[in-house]
């Protein structure tokens, strides 16, 4: 039986393959991340909004403490999911793009900084609730208080979406230029978070998007979730007759060891 040999003929020169995936693993937890993150920021949004969305909400406070903190307890869970996506994508990032690397992880955690503070605004209700049922007729600084802490959160959410927006693009750039995953899906993730990015900047101004602007980012981060754990990254692409991996260059600037 004869051997086949790799580069024992001409007409192999400058041919390219695709090598091993040293990060499939890395790919299936961050797809269940991306599946997760979504499931449990959905439900605990719903718990959060059914109780402060009351226009009576600080009366019923005492009675609802338990069914909100369980909510505030599904967004931080989700807050370690954003800081942790910064983390498990940094080596795959950096093998195509070291600033891009360091951009994205720094954005996911601020993304994840700023989903806190939202947190713990949400969480003061609770005593703010409590001190409103003591209080009696004369509570009508405690119901600004809470008006206050609500409009408050809604800027930290919106912030933490403006994060998100540039921490997407960054993620989906590197995408794209080294074939991470296919192209058309990394297209749909570039004009998700744009979307995204520009909405959150005109929620912030006052305009009122009633959360659209996150819906063709939303759609692609439960897509991507479900591809990751399926196929996983595209593995890199070598030169056939030297082995060398192709690195795309940074995205700004040359690229850096």
């Amino acid at each position: 039986m004869s051997n086949h040999l790799p580069n024992s003929g001409p007409h192999q020169a400058g041919a390219t393959h695709r090598g091993p995936n040293p990060f499939r693993t890395t790919a299936r937890v961050i797809g269940v991340i991306y599946l997760a993150g979504m499931v449990l920021g959905i439900t605990g949004d719903r718990l959060i909004h059914s109780i402060l969305d009351s226009p009576d909400h600080l009366s019923t406070m005492a009675a609802n403490s338990m069914l909100l903190s369980v909510g505030v307890m599904l967004w931080l869970v989700t807050v370690a999911g954003d800081a942790s996506h910064g983390i498990l994508m940094y080596p795959v990032l950096k093998r195509h793009s070291v600033r891009a690397a360091v951009g994205y992880l720094a954005a996911r955690i601020m993304d994840a900084t700023f989903i806190a503070v939202m947190a713990l605004m949400i969480l003061v209700h609770i005593p703010i609730g409590l001190e409103f049922a003591k209080a009696g007729p004369d509570a009508s600084y405690l119901q600004a208080l809470g008006a206050v802490l609500g409009q408050g959160q809604l800027y930290a959410y919106e912030i933490a979406m403006l994060t998100l927006g540039v921490s997407g693009l960054i993620l989906c750039s590197v995408f794209y230029r080294a074939a991470l995953i296919p192209r058309p899906l990394a297209i749909w993730g570039l004009v998700g978070y744009a979307i995204l990015l520009g909405g959150s900047v005109l929620q912030i101004l006052g305009f009122q998007l009633n959360t659209a602007h996150a819906i063709p980012g939303g759609l692609w981060e439960l897509f991507i979730g479900a591809w990751l754990i399926a196929k996983g990254f595209n593995p890199p692409v070598s030169d056939a007759s030297t082995g060398v991996t192709s690195r795309t260059p940074d995205l700004v600037g040359t690229a850096t060891s």
